[in-house]
């Protein structure tokens, strides 16, 4: 008698992510750091741009720790960005059934970014959390770090 393979469980990942820019726009970083509780291992990852915004930078972190994932995961996705966090949880939907549109039937901003989000997003079993920044919390310490990082690379010229 055979028996059929068992499915592997969706993996489990903790993602936290920060933007950063300095002006508004400006240089602007990205950062995240993404955790595998069962195996205990981690990856962070960070980049940036000459002339951005905050919100960009805070957008491209999520969609950066997301791309880097391989197979379908329960993802809790951690920020202290409620434009980010609001932006999945509550005003997607609503842009989408208006064309990429606000309730004041104007633009969404940044919807590139919000398209390329959305698709990832729906790819994976996505929790969304948020954190005070600035408050301690060692990943979103450590994002901000490398986000800030970022930018001081881009203003070198190395980046």
């Amino acid at each position: 008698m055979t028996t059929a393979a068992q499915p592997s469980p969706t993996p489990h990942v903790l993602l936290f992510t920060d933007g950063a820019c300095s002006g508004n726009p400006g240089p602007g970083g990205w950062a995240f750091v993404l955790k595998h509780p069962a195996s205990g291992s981690a990856r962070e990852d960070s980049g940036g741009e000459k002339e951005t915004t905050n919100n960009r930078m805070e957008l491209t972190a999520a969609i950066r720790g997301l791309q880097t994932l391989t197979r379908r995961s329960r993802v809790e996705l951690w920020s202290d960005s409620e434009y980010v966090l609001k932006g999945l949880r509550e005003w997607l939907p609503g842009w989408k059934a208006r064309g990429w549109k606000t309730a004041a039937k104007k633009p969404v901003k940044n919807v590139d970014l919000w398209e390329e989000l959305d698709d990832l997003v729906q790819g994976h079993e996505v929790s969304f959390h948020w954190v005070r920044g600035h408050d301690g919390h060692p990943e979103n310490e450590r994002c901000d770090e490398l986000a800030v990082a970022a930018i001081n690379q881009v203003r070198a010229g190395r980046a």
